[in-house]
């Protein structure tokens, strides 16, 4: 067996404030910057002896020192993402200039989806991985060539050559992964992860892969983690838990950013069993299925905050998109995370197909009805991959395919007939107006932050931000949606203004 490459895992620098990928689900530059961590580059980065996981936005490093760090390594490992790609190349090329033998795999959403053109944009590109990548690049770093490696695609004599699919990795194989907090503890600095409705620092990772819901604007289980839900063991993600904890007693909280945390009952009722002697804080993705059972597990088991996707108040564009879940269910699980202490972020998307004036303030009201602990109010995006994306393009609503300007910010390019894109921008305006400007939400957030010196600084920080991002968007609007600058779609992350 030859000796491993030398191998370097990057989430490249991009545009200022962008979190392009690794385990970011919207790839964007961040109005209020925020990062969330590079997990799946984490396990290659762990399957590795001797590599390194380079996080280059969050940890401040910018495209020359990432050029200079390269000249040391063989092999690359880039993760990539349609927004950051163009940006990526150029990269790309500044280090290859400088490291000409240096082998190089993209791996990430963009080549799975389209790898032809991926490898056809670049000849400095060896190959690309489709689907997961950890055990591919692992096998390229031990010396495997890249014919014998699944999931890979290549050029041979011009032409493109796609290798067999590898099985997705089942709970004995995810098992045997080794844990993204080790990586984390050699080669990130956990304070430079900030999400503003999570407590801060905190630390994820995934206790499985794959979701079972259909929906048709998300992206990540119609690429890289497929709809076959596979689970890690209880005693497996528990162990991971106390590893975070020996290595990170300044963390905050644990956010458990699966696909969807609480898809089976049986199991998350048993991890917060598990999780209560250990007497911490965590948060999770989740879908409002959940009842009161599972719920007051949860929470007696130290569950603090859940992510959901709420996304719309209309029972018809909840059917359009396939979400499998009703307005019934989200008030009657609201209801019982009130019961059992739980906050909640929620998620609302503005332009998804059936959408109208009548349905955007149907939304409005729902969302107030629930009264979540914070929101996120985003444009409809249909990344490429989805099935959104495919309908959309087929109905001819893609009226701009670009998703970001030249800053990487995100670009509303979906319009319909009756709705255009500055009506649903001025929606988004006066959903976040109606919902935080109540009385009774401007008091739960100050309330925070009046017995937290840390939390008023924050706040400060993403309300600047935030009335700043109004009023941009507000002159988008005005403009008539056709001005080219910054700030016309999704908003950040911040308590003011949403997940990515």
């Amino acid at each position: 067996m030859p000796d491993v490459m030398k191998t370097l895992l990057l989430n490249p620098p991009s545009f200022e404030n962008f979190d392009g990928g690794a385990s970011s689900r919207w790839p964007a530059t961040r109005e209020i910057e925020s990062y969330w961590y590079p997990v799946w580059l984490s396990y290659p980065a762990g399957l590795i002896p001797g590599s390194r996981l380079l996080d280059a936005s969050p940890h401040k490093i910018n495209w020359q020192r990432t050029v200079e760090i390269s000249k040391d390594y063989e092999f690359l490992v880039l993760f990539t993402s349609t927004v950051g790609f163009a940006s990526d190349l150029k990269l790309l090329r500044k280090i290859k200039e400088e490291n000409p033998s240096m082998k190089v795999a993209f791996v990430g959403p963009h080549g799975h989806i389209k790898p032809d053109e991926t490898l056809n944009s670049s000849e400095d590109i060896d190959f690309i991985v489709r689907g997961e990548f950890d055990h591919a690049v692992a096998e390229y770093a031990h010396g495997k060539p890249v014919e014998q490696i699944l999931n890979a695609s290549y050029k041979k004599d011009g032409k493109v050559v796609h290798n067999a699919m590898r099985p997705q990795m089942h709970t004995e194989e995810l098992d045997a992964l080794p844990f993204a907090t080790d990586v984390y503890k050699r080669d990130l600095e956990i304070e430079r992860y900030n999400v503003p409705f999570l407590l801060n620092p905190f630390v994820s990772f995934y206790s499985s892969r794959g979701c079972p819901a259909l929906c048709t604007f998300c992206m990540w289980p119609q690429t890289l983690s497929g709809h076959a839900w596979r689970t890690r063991s209880v005693d497996n993600v528990v162990e991971e838990v106390k590893n975070a904890l020996s290595y990170f007693p300044q963390m905050k909280e644990i956010f458990f950013d699966d696909d969807t945390f609480n898809i089976r009952k049986d199991r998350v009722i048993e991890l917060s069993q598990k999780f209560k002697p250990l007497k911490f804080q965590w948060s999770c993705t989740a879908r409002c299925h959940s009842k009161y059972e599972e719920l007051k597990a949860m929470a007696d088991g130290g569950a603090r905050l859940f992510i959901v996707g709420f996304e719309s108040g209309d029972a018809q564009i909840l059917k359009n998109i396939k979400k499998g879940a009703t307005t019934e269910m989200a008030r009657e699980f609201m209801k019982n995370c009130r019961k059992v202490g739980i906050k909640v972020h929620g998620d609302f998307i503005i332009g998804l197909p059936g959408e109208t004036k009548d349905t955007i303030n149907k939304t409005i009201d729902f969302a107030k009805e629930l009264d979540c602990e914070t929101i996120q109010v985003s444009l409809a995006h249909a990344m490429p991959g989805t099935e959104l994306h495919d309908q959309m393009s087929k109905e001819g609503f893609l009226r701009v395919e670009a998703l970001a300007d030249q800053g990487g910010h995100q670009l509303p390019h979906i319009e319909f007939p009756h709705l255009s894109k500055a009506d649903m921008m001025a929606g988004v305006t006066r959903f976040y107006d109606e919902y935080y400007f109540r009385p009774k939400v401007v008091w739960r957030i100050v309330k925070e932050a009046l017995w937290d010196g840390h939390e008023r600084k924050r706040l400060y920080h993403e309300a600047t931000d935030f009335l700043r991002l109004r009023s941009e968007r507000l002159k988008w609007v005005q403009q008539g949606g056709d001005a080219p600058k910054t700030m016309v779609a999704v908003g950040g992350t911040s308590s003011a203004n949403g997940n990515d």
